[in-house]
């Protein structure tokens, strides 16, 4: 046998050893990856609590103002049609009960589907007070006047930009004489003012009192039905 047929074995003994060694830290790798310390991090990340958003919708009836407020601070101010005089919106501190995306509208024989004429627009917020919710209009010269049947009407642009915003259970305090609190809230613009947090202070205290809607009560397109307020 040459001399170079043996210094070719030799080498190749040499790195049978070699493979081993480096292959050994990967499979220890592995096993530390995917054994019980993996299974206790993966057991303490399930016990961390989600964040939730604390999110109240202040309507002022008197201001014709919608503002969506998130943890305290003002993310958007809308101006809205309400109820006019003979048809008043209701006062109170309730939930949003279902959301619709291109409802259809049906009452006492008259149903409309999705499209321009229909009278809640193309997106519906359905309050825990029947009958009564936040939706778009087929009349947008109605926006900032009392004008509806009850309902907060939006602009179709502000409805659709605020529908995606908005979940199943957040509050929504309905306010009908303006006060301090909401002079303070709706004159300051982007931020809530001081004296104005009291007022989502009160809502989000009072949704721990009122019943939230499953996520099951929660409509699909074309299965709205009224109860005759707009």
């Amino acid at each position: 046998m040459t001399t170079r047929r043996l210094n070719t074995i030799a080498a190749m003994v040499a790195a049978v050893p070699m493979a081993a060694v480096l292959a050994a830290p990967l499979a220890a790798q592995s096993a530390t990856t995917n054994g019980p310390a993996a299974a206790q991090q993966s057991a303490l990340d399930a016990q961390v609590p989600a964040v939730t958003t604390k999110r109240v919708i202040v309507v002022s009836l008197e201001d014709h103002k919608l503002a969506l407020v998130e943890d305290g601070k003002v993310k958007k101010i809308y101006t809205v049609a309400v109820g006019k005089p003979s048809t008043p919106s209701p006062v109170g501190t309730f939930t949003i009960a279902r959301r619709v995306m291109n409802p259809t509208y049906s009452h006492e024989g008259r149903v409309v589907p999705p499209g321009p004429n229909n009278p809640v627009g193309t997106r519906w917020m359905g309050l825990s007070i029947p009958g009564y919710g936040i939706h778009g209009t087929n009349v947008p010269s109605s926006i900032g006047k009392a004008a509806s049947h009850g309902c907060i009407r939006m602009a179709r642009k502000d409805l659709e930009e605020l529908y995606p915003m908005v979940e199943v259970g957040d509050t929504v305090e309905l306010i009908g004489e303006r006060n301090e609190e909401t002079a303070q809230l709706f004159g300051d613009g982007p931020t809530l003012a001081p004296g104005a947090h009291q007022v989502t202070l009160t809502a989000m205290a009072a949704t721990e009192q009122l019943p939230i809607a499953a996520p099951a009560a929660t409509a699909t397109p074309s299965s709205l039905m009224f109860s005759g307020s707009l």
